[in-house]
């Protein structure tokens, strides 16, 4: 096992915030300083710079970091492939996924998963799908699942399948009739939006702009960090919004929204997202090969997973 006080060091580095390193290591924040303290009298060194209330890495901490992240692989390399050999598919699988994904989608897949695999623990991080790429990047998170493109040259990126997004309004708004309806035409409505960083809004930003809105002439009326304040907010007549046909069935079922098509179609494509490592556990390698035989999500790509 790598030395204890590595690992923190590495968790504080990566998140330049020993609190943030205190939470995911469900340690107190003295006990993660005290760690660091102890690293940097073995090595007679300072790692961090701290300043108002901010740290940063010294020169020496550079070196300790890209040397800690070496030793941490290897590690995680070890176990892996030592707990192979009883050939057995097991251990904590970290997954990270946006909202509609995680909530539509993930459940029915990590329960198949779980059925064939019983000794796994799959552990599922929701957030929006620029937070989800990060993560997989830092190595926080094992995969992703994310509704946007990836935008970091260092991740594999496969295509898992496709979504198509649809113009929602309250029963009594006068568009509620329409039978389909254009960029123009919702640009035009009192529009309700995801939050910055949302793989939704990026991709409904590139569509508008494709289609000749500028996203200066959208009559933008809020802007809600989740998908049910921004139907909650339409349901109540503040306005309309676009958001994937899948997530509210339920609500178009029951009369509380009116789903309308958007004419061009807006079809997204969501993307499975997972490090460059030219060493992949098996535990993952078998979750990605259960993604591209199952029939609950379409995986394809340039090259097989």
């Amino acid at each position: 096992m790598a030395d204890r006080r590595l690992q923190v060091f590495h968790t504080v580095a990566k998140q330049l915030s020993f609190t943030k390193a205190a939470e995911l290591l469900f340690m107190t924040q003295p006990a993660v300083t005290f760690q660091v303290k102890q690293l940097e009298e073995q090595f007679n060194t300072r790692l961090f710079e701290r300043s108002h209330g901010r740290i940063s890495l010294t020169p020496a901490g550079e070196l300790a970091l890209d040397y800690a992240e070496r030793i941490l692989n290897m590690t995680s390399e070890m176990e892996a492939r030592i707990s192979e050999l009883t050939g057995q598919v097991s251990g904590p699988l970290l997954i990270g996924a946006s909202t509609t994904i995680a909530e539509y989608m993930l459940p029915r897949l990590l329960g198949e998963f779980k059925r064939l695999h019983p000794e796994t623990q799959a552990r599922l991080t929701v957030a929006n799908s620029e937070t989800i790429e990060n993560k997989v990047a830092d190595h926080t998170l094992d995969l992703g699942l994310i509704e946007s493109p990836s935008h970091r040259p260092n991740l594999i990126t496969h295509v898992c399948c496709e979504d198509e997004l649809v113009m929602i309004c309250a029963p009594f708004s006068k568009v509620a009739d329409l039978s389909c309806v254009s960029p123009r035409q919702i640009a035009e409505q009192p529009y309700i939006t995801r939050e910055s960083g949302s793989g939704t809004r990026e991709c409904i930003d590139d569509f508008f702009r494709l289609n000749g809105v500028n996203l200066d002439e959208i009559n933008l009326s809020m802007e809600l960090g989740s998908r049910e304040a921004i139907k909650g907010a339409v349901a109540a007549g503040l306005g309309v919004a676009v958001v994937s046909s899948t997530t509210v069935d339920k609500e178009v079922k029951l009369g509380e929204l009116i789903s309308v098509p958007i004419d061009p179609p807006l079809r997204r494509q969501l993307s499975l997202v997972y490090p460059q490592e030219k060493f992949r556990s098996k535990l993952l390698q078998s979750f990605l090969d259960f993604l591209e035989s199952s029939p609950l999500l379409h995986v394809y790509g340039h090259s097989p997973i």
